[in-house]
């Protein structure tokens, strides 16, 4: 059954409007895995756009894992939990016009298990500029004058707490929330809101990593996130 509606023009390229619009109806379950997609010359006619708009974002959607594309049969949904990737979110939630709350809130949660145990690991790994660098960047975020200064720190803050890390598969899975973050930074925004509560937590984080007491940071650090991830829920309500 044909879901789509006529697309608006928006700042987006053609195909970046397909794909969005196709990955957001797959992963919100509106196709179920195994179904067929309607045919691209029905998309095109749907969404209002060319024919190579539609190779282009169904190409988009292959990559991803979304659908399966084989010549002389139909498109058919994959299950995305089964075969998708970190890249899934980058692409669908950043450029959806609103981010999924149930995603959402396993991102935040996973966030908060990764930063814990990078602490855990900068602590034991970090070198002396890794962990000056934490103790300034916590000052800065007790002392920014505004919810962009105080977001830009924290961003560093924690890169340089998972580079401290020395984890290849951390540094990789934090690159693809980071560009995530960096696609919708007004969405989190609440994160470092609250910046009375939040300060004392990211200066006893940086403490534990430079004193190179793994177990201390991995729990200031998951207090901290924890104590961001309820502000982020809280501006959800």
């Amino acid at each position: 059954m044909l879901v789509f509606r006529t697309m608006e023009l928006s700042r987006s390229s053609l195909p970046d409007q397909v794909f969005h619009r196709l990955a957001a109806d797959v992963l919100a379950g509106r196709y179920a895995p195994g179904e067929r997609l309607p045919t691209q010359r029905a998309l095109a006619a749907a969404l209002g756009v060319n024919m190579a708009s539609v190779r282009e974002g169904i190409k988009r959607l292959e990559q991803l894992k979304l659908v399966d594309v084989r010549h002389g049969d139909a498109m058919r949904v994959r299950d995305w939990r089964a075969h998708g990737g970190l890249d899934v979110l980058v692409h669908a939630l950043g450029g959806a016009p609103a981010l999924d709350d149930e995603v959402m809130r396993s991102v935040m949660e996973a966030r908060g298990l990764l930063l814990a145990d990078a602490a855990r690991l900068a602590a034991e790994r970090r070198d002396e500029d890794q962990a000056a660098l934490m103790i300034r960047l916590a000052g800065e975020v007790a002392a920014a004058r505004d919810d962009d200064a105080a977001q830009g720190a924290d961003f560093a803050f924690f890169a340089t707490l998972i580079a401290a890390s020395s984890n290849l598969v951390l540094l990789l899975v934090a690159n693809s929330i980071r560009d995530l973050y960096f696609a919708r930074l007004a969405d989190f925004r609440a994160l470092v809101r609250d910046r009375a509560v939040l300060a004392p937590l990211y200066a006893e984080a940086a403490a534990a990593v430079a004193a190179g007491d793994g177990e201390a940071a991995a729990r200031i650090v998951g207090e901290l996130a924890a104590a961001q991830e309820a502000a982020w829920l809280e501006g959800l309500g």
